[in-house]
């Protein structure tokens, strides 16, 4: 009989063959999970090459689990859901906080006047002096990637809309509007075209609101950057476009759609948090408190 040792990238391909099992099938499991279905399919491939049994069918007749892939999902999932336990439960027992924190966050958060992330950093650290954070700025896509796979414990971003795989704390409001420059685009700014990021807000902008998609880019600094040309419209957190306008004369257009934006740290809802997340998110509510009040 073989004996199975688990690496990381085999739990990650379990944790991905759970997901498509709960989802029903790999197109289910695409948004969920934010892959494609190329990199899905691999995953699942590698669990039962490891395992030396084929877990499910999959093509035209549809997605469905085998009678081994009923018994493998059922043991994987309480597998990997006691596996998370085993932190936050030695840490509850030793009344010692240590590890790494990963952080994933939206870009230029830090610049809204409401942002006490520093400040609930430096707490964490007087509090619980072994825990070490670790983080990394992301887009929307990427952020919720990596809270499904687990690469970040907490991710700090926008709600937009809600998802029920997530849970979702307050922390504070920012407003989007569509800027332009000043001088560049006198007398025509309505009809230039929106700089385009893969954003929910940008994307409604375009759909709603008439705009032409403009050039693709990666992040504000490239949309200030091209706004400050004259050529063409920008969709910017206002707290971002004030300090963009310190140097060029962007200006937010009065007949322009105007977005509401409430800042979240979100975890996973099935993933049990470990107990330096926990203070973490304590220490967060305790200094936003008020904040996303109307």
């Amino acid at each position: 009989m073989p004996h199975l040792d688990f690496n990381e990238r085999d739990l990650r391909s379990l944790r991905i063959f759970c997901a498509v099992a709960e989802a029903g099938g790999f197109a289910a499991a695409e948004h969920r999970l934010n892959l494609s279905k190329a990199s899905i399919s691999r995953h699942v491939r590698e669990v039962e090459e490891r395992l030396g049994v084929r877990l499910c069918e999959r093509g035209p007749g549809g997605f469905k689990l085998s009678a081994a892939g009923i018994v493998a999902v059922d043991l994987a999932s309480n597998a990997l859901k006691s596996l998370e336990r085993i932190r936050p439960e030695i840490d509850a027992v030793r009344g010692v906080l240590s590890g790494t924190l990963s952080i994933g966050m939206t870009e230029h958060v830090i610049t809204h006047d409401h942002c006490r992330i520093p400040e609930a950093l430096a707490t964490l650290r007087r509090r619980a002096s072994g825990v070490q954070p670790e983080l990394t700025v992301m887009n929307f896509a990427q952020l919720n990637d990596a809270l499904r796979e687990r690469r970040v414990e907490v991710a700090i971003r926008g709600m937009y809309k809600k998802d029920r795989v997530f849970d979702y704390q307050k922390l504070f409001v920012e407003v989007h509007r569509v800027y332009v420059s000043k001088e560049g685009a006198r007398g025509r700014r309505r009809l230039l075209p929106l700089v385009y990021r893969p954003h929910p807000f940008v994307e409604q902008a375009i759909a709603e609101h008439g705009f032409e998609r403009g050039p693709d880019v990666g992040g504000l600094e490239a949309i200030g950057v091209l706004v400050a040309t004259g050529n063409y419209a920008g969709l910017l957190p206002e707290h971002y476009a004030k300090l963009v306008a310190k140097r060029h004369s962007l200006v937010a257009l009065t007949s322009g759609p105007v977005f509401e934006n409430t800042i979240c740290a979100i975890t996973e809802a099935s993933r049990p948090l470990t107990q330096r997340a926990k203070l973490f998110l304590e220490v967060l509510r305790g200094l936003h408190a008020g904040a996303t009040d109307a």
